[in-house]
């Protein structure tokens, strides 16, 4: 193997920063990941570009932002600006072919069946769907076939034979009734753990990304029964509707779902109920990525490989009144960031300051000791990883696209307000600007107003903060060539 170091990069789907210990949760039940956090450069404020699955995992692959990648929306067969171009490149084409590269799991990118962009292993979890819901980019004699998770629960004599929401193997009340062994996240953890397995008598370095589903939404699972509700804390902003002085898209999706439109959500205890199931899904989903933890340690591979875990987005999960994601608000934007670096450092770091997910291709490269490609939109933060525990102050850019809503995301008023456009800076010293042409503008002040609380965006003491935050959205959309055009201020 040489010099050459190895990665592995794991992904949760929906998972928010307070679900672990080292960022103040201590009653959920994530051994594997606070171990693993014990070991890393903790990341305090890391944010997504995009609060949606498919943008996020653009930039997650490429290094770009949605808009730049090409993927600006959530993957939609047929939809343009859904599906990452063959042309576009992943970091697994960065690397050079004397890695061995493997993608386990969701891809969300376009055609989750076949191996591409430069991996040579490829287990996927999400099926090729019927006529109707099938990718561009799927091969005409695909578009029956199913995922290799499919297969796996087949093989076990289940019948995982509908679809939730078009795109995932298995439905909502087969996904409560399979044993934990069976589920999703154990079935990847032990690929990926099998993959050690056969990789620990190579001499070539490899990458592995490791692409979990939990625990994301039909909140439903083999551990719904694990929390017990009542013991769940509330939070600051349990079903506590923004005020009037806030977005009108968010305020009536506060709306829709206090109104219990989905998920049976009409009582305080209702949604307690849902809390609890989504936090077992958490644990779940810690279950695999303990199995690929322990892989590194049985196989030999520790010392040597670098382990990256986040998220693609977070939850609001009844903060706010709200449920799901599509928001800049931090329980949403904000996610879990965790970096270990065994042969620079092997104890806990907090590193302060804004991190964002175009950041984390040129990072990887940087640590992997790859020459980084000049047409990459992040840059590298190793360098502060190893002279401090704190990033020089940067802002960090996020997006809202719009345009017709891909999926129905609530009542009339929330599908219309969806369309309009939006971009959000938070800046260097924690304030937070959110923009938009057709809806209420919001700034918050992160350092007295964590849970952004209190819109000051039409109090006149702060215009020329809103100016100058403006100008670095307006630079930031120069340099990404973005053509949104802003609301005057």
């Amino acid at each position: 193997m040489g010099n050459k170091k190895n990665l592995v990069f794991i992904c949760s789907d929906q998972q928010r920063t307070d679900t672990m210990n080292c960022y103040g949760n201590d009653w959920v039940k994530v051994p594997n990941l606070n171990t693993l956090a014990s070991q890393s450069f903790v990341f305090e404020n890391a944010y997504v570009t995009q609060a949606v699955c498919t943008p996020a995992r653009a930039t997650m692959m490429t290094g770009l932002y949605p808009q730049s990648a090409g993927v600006i929306r959530n993957h939609t067969p047929g939809r343009p600006g859904s599906e990452l171009s063959p042309d576009t490149k992943c970091i697994s084409e960065m690397v050079s072919d004397d890695y061995v590269k493997a993608y386990f799991g969701k891809w969300h990118l376009g055609d989750d069946l076949n191996r591409q962009h430069g991996f040579d292993h490829w287990i996927s979890v999400e099926d090729a769907r019927d006529e109707l819901h099938k990718p561009i980019s799927v091969k005409e004699e695909d578009k029956f076939r199913k995922s290799d998770y499919f297969q796996y629960l087949e093989n076990l004599d289940y019948e995982p034979d509908g679809f939730y929401e078009g795109h995932t193997s298995y439905t909502p009340d087969l996904r409560s009734e399979l044993p934990v062994e069976h589920s999703m996240s154990h079935f990847l953890g032990n690929e990926a753990y099998q993959f050690l397995q056969n990789h620990s008598g190579s001499e070539r370095p490899f990458i592995l990304y490791v692409m979990m589903y939990e625990p994301h939404p039909p909140y439903n699972g083999p551990y719904n029964d694990l929390y017990d509700p009542s013991s769940i804390p509330d939070g600051e902003i349990f079903l506590e509707k923004p005020d009037e002085t806030c977005s009108l898209f968010n305020r009536a999706r506060s709306d829709y779902y206090l109104a219990g439109s989905e998920h049976d959500l009409n009582t305080a205890d209702d949604w307690r109920n849902l809390k609890a199931r989504y936090y077992g899904n958490v644990t779940l989903l810690d279950e695999g990525v303990g199995k690929i933890l322990q892989g590194l340690k049985d196989f030999g591979f520790e010392d040597d490989t670098a382990v990256v875990f986040t998220s693609d987005h977070g939850d609001s999960l009844g903060d706010r009144g709200m449920l799901n994601k599509r928001s800049f608000y931090e329980e949403v934007s904000r996610v879990p960031m965790l970096i270990k670096i065994p042969w620079i450092n092997i104890t806990q770091v907090k590193v302060g300051g804004n991190f964002g997910h175009v950041d984390i291709v040129p990072t990887i490269l940087d640590i992997l000791g790859i020459e980084i490609p000049d047409h990459l939109e992040g840059s590298s933060v190793l360098e502060d990883l190893t002279t401090g525990s704190e990033l020089r102050p940067r802002d960090v850019f996020m997006q809202w696209h719009g345009g017709l809503p891909t999926v129905n995301l609530g009542d009339d008023t929330v599908n219309l307000m969806s369309q309009i456009e939006w971009r959000s800076v938070v800046s260097g010293d924690r304030w937070k600007l959110n923009l938009s042409r057709g809806d209420q503008c919001e700034l918050f002040d992160l350092n007295s107003d964590p849970f952004e609380k209190i819109n000051l965006f039409d109090q006149e003491e702060h215009k020329d903060r809103i100016r100058e935050m403006t100008a670095r959205i307006r630079g930031w959309q120069i340099s990404t060539e973005d053509a949104l055009v802003l609301p005057s201020v």
